[in-house]
């Protein structure tokens, strides 16, 4: 497949890249390095620096780079920003969006995987979450990516878009080339580790939840893993491939959750690191952060049903292993 990665600059962009080179696909890449690394871009992919959010650019793109398909992983992604800044995260996210996709309509490009968000469940009514449990975003984020969802299935109804939703729970982790590498940094795992390196206390947002010690649970799945899961969702969204719809006429997104099915606490994360880098981390409590649920775990039935997904690095010290890792062999982040 050629394929075009937007957002193949940043963290899960940027592996998922280097796994579709390594299946022997063509890649581009397309950022606006706003927030991606150009020097996280594997070798062999070609980088168009732009924006996913101009029709026109994105049309001709498509047409130039003969594309057959899209990964959608661009987006604004900080929940507390966005319950600030929700104007930025409407018209980046859903107003780009829509963009991206009647830019794929004008080149007859049909075929898309969107990197949706476990956010939009909102606070969930139990554990695991499964697919088919009420969508009710807390937080600007989730309600911007439950509408591009929205917008993926009604294109699909009108002009035959394949496509596969997946709602990620929580990646985390690194290859060996590409880690996480934010400003601000709001993942728990890369500021534990931030905090063990500099030896300074790391603050844990909120100790009053209704959990077993009170910090927020949440499902971790290695982003190698989430890489993997887009390859495979990529082949699914193929025209004679019925899990996306009949060749011709209107489809209806293949929507996974990727998760673990196991959740760690905040406490716990903090646990793993300190195994991890070999020392205790001093912490503090803070106040609960705005649209943080308590607990989002995943039911990840579906994806090893219909895709044939399974994790393969589950364990939490491992994920949180591999993340130490790469921090320390790339002590300055990207050299940019």
């Amino acid at each position: 497949m050629r394929i075009l990665v937007t957002g193949g600059a940043g963290y899960i962009g940027s592996v998922s890249v280097e796994a579709f080179l390594a299946a022997g696909h063509e890649v581009t890449v397309l950022d606006d390095l706003s927030t991606g690394h150009k020097a996280a871009v594997a070798p062999g992919a070609v980088l168009e620096v732009g924006s996913y959010g101009n029709t026109d650019m994105v049309a001709a793109l498509l047409e130039r780079r003969h594309i057959d398909a899209v990964l959608h992983c661009a987006a604004k992604s900080l929940v507390g920003q966005s319950m600030v800044e929700p104007a930025t995260y409407f018209r980046e996210n859903v107003a780009g969006g829509i963009a991206l996709l009647d830019g794929m309509r004008a080149a007859g490009v049909k075929r898309i995987v969107f990197s949706s968000t476990a956010a939009t469940y909102g606070m969930p009514e139990h554990t695991p979450i499964t697919e088919s449990d009420p969508v009710r975003p807390i937080n600007a984020y989730g309600e911007t990516k439950r509408s591009v969802e929205g917008a993926i299935s009604w294109y699909g109804h009108g002009y035959g878009f394949r496509s596969v939703i997946l709602r990620y729970f929580n990646a985390a982790g690194a290859s060996a080339a590409n880690g996480e590498r934010h400003a601000p940094e709001t993942h728990l795992i890369p500021n534990v580790l931030a905090a063990a390196e500099e030896g300074r206390e790391l603050t844990l947002f909120g100790d009053d939840y209704p959990t077993p010690d009170r910090t927020c649970v949440r499902d971790y799945v290695h982003v190698e893993d989430v890489a993997s899961a887009h390859l495979l969702a990529l082949v699914a969204t193929d025209r004679n491939d019925p899990r996306t719809g009949p060749a011709n006429g209107p489809c209806q997104p293949l929507i996974c959750n990727l998760g673990s099915g196991t959740g760690f606490s905040n406490r716990q994360i903090v646990a793993a690191a300190e195994a991890v880098v070999g020392h205790p981390i001093a912490v503090k409590m803070g106040p609960r952060r705005p649209g943080d649920p308590p607990v989002l775990v995943a039911s990840a039935e579906r994806a090893a049903r219909e895709l044939g997904w399974q994790p393969r690095l589950g364990r939490i010290e491992e994920i949180v292993g591999t993340a130490w890792k790469w921090r320390r062999d790339n002590p300055n982040g990207y050299a940019e």
